[in-house]
């Protein structure tokens, strides 16, 4: 039976060229929703690989997986999986790729976890230091919450009752269209929900660290989205307002300045915004939204090559 072996091999492969190619290619900071897609696509195919091939390796296995798993199927389909030719491998392949899903998923929980308490202690804050006036619904909330900071800053929490929240700084030092500029870029993370992106993300690289394509994978999210997020608040308000708006927002920060800065990506942002690249035409766009979608495709047509030979 070496369909799982084939399935391995096959999220190997994508896992090793598929980061490679995007790297080389010149097109996701020109499309940064679609280098999304392309992303998500790609991973999506990885992992489906590991559960495809851990299910088929378990079927060979043990009985009562076999028995399930192949219970409405004709006698030609599971001979032609040849689940009785099965080495020793098979058991100890299936118990690791469980092992490895399971602790993706507990990875997950432990990042939306994280997350929530983060967001919590937050919004217990944020009513310290904004607490609700007369009249106002408790739990209703309001969407814009102007904090009093000497820090210029502006960040969307999201939860059951969003808020966008403004200091008073940033009102002080964004003029006209910037501070819309600034609102269109948090709400367009709210609406993309882009917190899961990062959240699932996060949670791969950090669950499985000696991964490449994770670690890629948690880097260019973090990236594209705020190159989307760019984009929805320069389509509505232009560039030139939105990159005057990131550079009063980030110029007291050091991200300008000759040494290296957390958040050395606003100065390319800047740029873009700037320097807008051109954008591919509809037709590539779609023709690359098309391709990505059949990446997780292709695992599914190796695990049911057995079957549809008996069949045909």
């Amino acid at each position: 039976m070496m369909v799982p072996a084939v399935l391995l091999l096959l999220g190997a492969l994508t896992a090793v060229t598929a980061p490679r190619l995007l790297a080389r290619a010149d097109w996701p900071d020109r499309e940064p929703v679609v280098a999304l897609w392309v992303w998500q696509c790609v991973v999506a195919a990885v992992l489906l690989c590991c559960a495809l091939s851990m299910t088929l390796s378990a079927a060979a296995a043990w009985q009562a997986v076999r028995g399930h798993l192949f219970a409405p199927a004709p006698h030609a389909v599971v001979e032609a999986y040849a689940p009785g030719a099965a080495g020793p491998w098979a058991a100890a392949t299936a118990v690791a790729l469980a092992c490895g899903g399971m602790w993706s998923a507990a990875m997950l929980v432990r990042e939306v976890a994280g997350a929530r308490a983060r967001h919590r202690l937050r919004r217990g804050e944020l009513l310290l230091r904004a607490p609700q006036l007369p009249g106002e619904e408790r739990g209703t909330g309001r969407r814009l919450v102007v904090l009093e900071g000497e820090r210029p800053d502006a960040w969307w929490l999201p939860g059951a009752a969003p808020r966008l929240v403004v200091t008073t700084a940033a009102l002080r030092r964004l003029k006209g269209r910037q501070l819309d500029a600034l609102l269109a870029h948090e709400q367009g993370h709210a609406r993309a929900r882009h917190d899961w992106l990062l959240h699932c993300s996060s949670a791969l690289a950090g669950g499985f660290p000696q991964v490449p394509v994770f670690a890629a994978f948690r880097d260019e999210m973090h990236r594209l989205v705020e190159l989307a997020a760019d984009d929805m608040a320069s389509r509505r308000f232009g560039r030139l307002t939105t990159a005057l708006a990131l550079v009063e927002l980030n110029e007291d920060r050091g991200v300008f300045g000759p040494c290296p800065a957390p958040q050395a990506h606003v100065p390319q942002r800047v740029n873009r915004l700037l320097t807008p690249p051109d954008r591919l035409t509809a037709g590539r766009r779609l023709r690359l939204t098309a391709t990505a979608a059949l990446v997780p495709v292709v695992p599914l047509l190796v695990a049911f090559v057995p079957a549809l030979r008996a069949l045909g």
